[in-house]
């Protein structure tokens, strides 16, 4: 085998409702995941140890420290060390990631790099890892990395790695706004913690319900969907960059059904009626000039697959 490639897809979180802070550091959650058509792929070839070229969104020098690793400090080099000490193999192989998932963007594109290497890796080293191995391996990894792996729409609680598949009976159409560089997800949890300490945002002691979002998403309509948008971490990301609050207001201007940041930010998830709405409202919001990227998506999509 002289190549493997796989995919995985953003996610958003139509529902993120955050627990105060754990002893272990992690904060107790229940979101539901919803996994949408813009995807990342890694192709592994053999090699002689691990070497890692990443290409394509937030690459390159314009993006400075921000740019993604090509080191161990990247998801894609930790998952292939941790498959293939679990499988008991040498970790060889050379490692290419073409991302279109913006990185640092509250999509989970470095989980969608993770779960991709992990199903690349399977398949390039014959380990014969079942389905149930790469989740154990992938919560190893990251809260978001074991939803990568899955796909469609799940509810996650702990930290996000548990999870519980979703029915979604429809396809549901949105535009991404991805408003300014990207956002650290811990200094995003830090700012909320900050705003609980002082009393500005509730204490998140009683987590928010997720049976709402869950109702809409099995039955719709789309609006419904819409007014159950929650996410827990938006005043702390808007609080961290105030133009997310000037985003949010033209994406619903422009026509949005509901509009959230997505996770941990700086994207704007803006929901639309159906795939030909979704397209003039990201015409409309890409004019207005405040996001460098904007993309209309649509899902669930299957998660972490082989394509080649």
């Amino acid at each position: 085998m002289t190549a493997v490639t796989a995919r995985a897809p953003a996610k958003i979180n139509v529902h993120l409702a955050v627990g105060p802070l754990r002893a272990d550091g992690f904060h107790e959650l229940r979101t539901v995941y919803l996994a949408v058509s813009l995807f990342d792929t890694v192709t592994a070839r053999p090699g002689d140890g691990l070497a890692l070229t990443v290409t394509g969104e937030g690459t390159g020098a314009a993006e400075g420290a921000d740019a993604v690793p090509t080191d161990r400090r990247n998801l894609v080099w930790r998952a292939a060390e941790l498959l293939a000490e679990h499988a008991g193999v040498p970790a060889d192989a050379q490692l290419e990631v073409a991302k279109s998932i913006p990185a640092a963007a509250g999509l989970a594109g470095g989980s969608a790099d993770a779960a991709a290497a992990l199903v690349a890796l399977d398949a390039l080293w014959g380990t014969r890892a079942d389905r149930a191995d790469l989740l154990a391996l992938a919560a190893r990894l990251g809260s978001d990395v074991p939803f990568s792996l899955l796909g469609g729409v799940a509810l996650g609680t702990g930290r996000g790695e548990q999870l519980t598949p979703v029915l979604a009976r429809r396809s549901w159409h949105w535009v991404l706004g991805i408003a300014g560089e990207g956002l650290s997800t811990p200094s995003v949890y830090a700012e909320l913690d900050r705003l609980r300490d002082d009393g500005r945002v509730p204490d998140g002691a009683d987590l928010l319900p997720a049976e709402p979002v869950m109702a809409a998403l099995r039955s719709g309509p789309a609006i419904a969907l819409a007014a159950a948008l929650a996410n827990d971490l938006q005043p702390a990301a808007v609080g961290l960059r105030p133009a997310l609050r000037r985003a949010l207001r033209v994406a619903t201007d422009a026509g949005a059904l509901g509009a959230l940041v997505s996770g941990s930010g700086p994207t704007v998830a803006a929901l639309a009626e159906d795939e030909q709405a979704a397209v003039g409202l990201a015409a409309a919001m890409a004019g207005e000039g405040v996001f460098r990227t904007v993309r209309a998506v649509a899902g669930p999509v299957p998660g972490a697959r082989l394509v080649s």
